[in-house]
């Protein structure tokens, strides 16, 4: 059934020569359609525009052959796109959220055997089935928050038959529901603690093993590294980045969350779609970016629940660069998948405006994902995954009001997600 929405007080994020991202100056630019309706046929966005643009066969059309939803008073946005989770895991970690209240850094807690070891130990103990059924109830909150796109980080496995297990759940989330989901293969999140002493092995083993049968069963997407202070050392992310190209999976890295790393350098130079953390950048990192393709990615989620230094978005876009968010949900630095609060502390933390911090969480989030071509904007063509608010005043409103549940109704490939939603 054809689905349309009529009266809506503001259309936002509308596009009618579609763009991949928004660089710089143009992140302040938010096009929008006042008093506006929205058609979606075949789970697709048809046509968009002023409602005194209505064709008389709509406004008359029958409800049998339409379904049509009366948004007076609210707006409509394109669905978020979260490009960095972590949301397939097992069990949580609010233990280590009392110790780092206590003081222990990020660093100490790691050395203590928390943080991603932690993480790894509980799902190796949980079955494929539990883990899907964990995961797919995080799934049904953020379709809930307003979220129709993914990216799914593997990272808490560290053996050949985990990071499987991982990107199989990965798989089934992808295959029984709504949301577009892109999987990045993680192996290199950690040191396992059988290859503590032996830094080689393991590297071997990812390229050797992993990577191998994970690009045979066609699992992943892309391939991330966590090229920082205390994790893998440029060098170790450049071979580990050739055996993914090798098996066609494109690069994303995890850098300058912890120290300056070199991470941002090596991923634009092997052609990541995304850097993400960038707590530590400066100069040399935005520089690097300004003359690249690489989409800089940042987590406030994250960066508030460690009390890291928050990245430098004022300067990143000052500078012409443009800038994605993302929620980062995951059980140890970031356990929220709300893109309403990530755009939110765009705004109140990284001084984005509100125009500036919806881009990251759209169409600049898409290009993130490698979607932007369908995803992460109103557009005749795209895949019709939107959100209709409550009634607010303005579309500054959505995240100016950082607590406040807003999303009304989610349409998601031009239909309306079970709920809550089935596995399979």
């Amino acid at each position: 059934m054809a689905i349309l929405i009529k009266n809506i007080k503001g259309l936002i994020g509308t596009e009618t020569e579609p763009v991949a991202k928004k660089n710089g100056r143009e992140m302040a630019i938010l096009d929008s359609v006042p008093d506006a309706y929205i058609l979606i046929e075949n789970e697709k966005i048809s046509s968009f525009g002023r409602m005194d643009a209505l064709a008389e066969s709509l406004v008359k059309a029958d409800s049998n052959s339409l379904d049509i939803i009366d948004a007076s008073g609210k707006f409509v946005f394109p669905s978020f796109c979260d490009p960095h989770t972590h949301i397939v895991f097992a069990g949580s970690r609010e233990q280590e959220f009392a110790d780092r209240i206590r003081g222990l850094s990020y660093e100490e807690i790691a050395r203590r055997g928390g943080g991603i070891l932690n993480s790894a130990k509980k799902l190796h103990s949980t079955s494929e089935d539990d883990l899907y059924d964990e995961s797919i109830v995080r799934i049904n909150e953020i379709i809930g928050l307003g979220t129709g796109a993914i990216e799914i980080k593997s990272g808490y496995g560290l053996n050949t038959e985990d990071e499987l297990k991982m990107l199989r759940v990965i798989r089934r989330i992808k295959e029984n529901t709504l949301l577009e989901v892109k999987s990045t293969f993680l192996g290199a999140h950690a040191l396992p603690d059988p290859f503590r002493n032996d830094r080689e092995k393991y590297i071997d083993l990812l390229i050797n093993e992993m990577i191998p049968v994970i690009a045979s069963e066609e699992l992943a997407d892309y391939i991330d590294v966590f090229c920082d202070d205390g994790f893998f050392s440029v060098d170790e992310t450049e071979r580990i980045l050739m055996a993914g190209l090798k098996y066609g999976l494109i690069p994303k890295i995890h850098a300058s969350e912890i120290g300056n790393s070199g991470g941002v350098q090596v991923g634009v130079k092997y052609g990541a779609l995304s850097v993400d953390h960038l707590e530590r950048s400066g100069d040399d990192e935005i520089k690097t970016l300004l003359d690249s393709d690489t989409m800089p990615t940042l987590l406030p989620g994250s960066a508030l629940f460690l009390g890291l230094p928050d990245p430098p978005a004022r300067k990143m876009i000052d500078a012409g660069l443009p800038v994605a968010m993302a929620s980062d949900y995951n059980p140890g630095s970031s356990p929220s998948g709300n893109m309403k609060l990530v755009m939110s502390l765009g705004c109140i933390r990284l001084k984005m405006l509100p125009e500036e911090s919806i881009n990251a969480v759209t169409i600049n989030s898409a290009y993130a994902m490698g979607i932007s071509d369908t995803h992460g904007s109103i557009a005749k063509g795209k895949v019709a995954n939107i959100f209709i608010t409550k009634e607010m005043p303005s579309y500054r409103f959505l995240p100016y009001a950082f607590g406040s549940s807003l999303v009304d109704k989610v349409i998601l490939k031009g239909k309306y997600p079970p709920t809550p939603l089935k596995g399979g």
